[in-house]
């Protein structure tokens, strides 16, 4: 069973991540040749204080 975690900047709709896990899933089935079902997709909303590139905070 695939778990997939995901990692993206608070602020998303509840629609906008409904259409990504369902986008997810379908090209994991698609690759790994396996059940919607068995596909779990973990959403995490990180703000953007929390994350850096570069050595800078996006909050910055």
């Amino acid at each position: 069973m695939p778990t997939i975690n995901i990692q993206i900047f608070e602020g998303r709709t509840v629609e906008q991540k409904r259409e990504l896990a369902k986008a997810v899933t379908e090209a994991t089935c698609k690759t790994l040749k396996c059940d919607p079902g068995a596909v779990d997709i973990i959403i995490h909303d990180v703000k953007k204080e929390n994350w850096a590139t570069a050595g800078k905070l996006w909050s910055d």
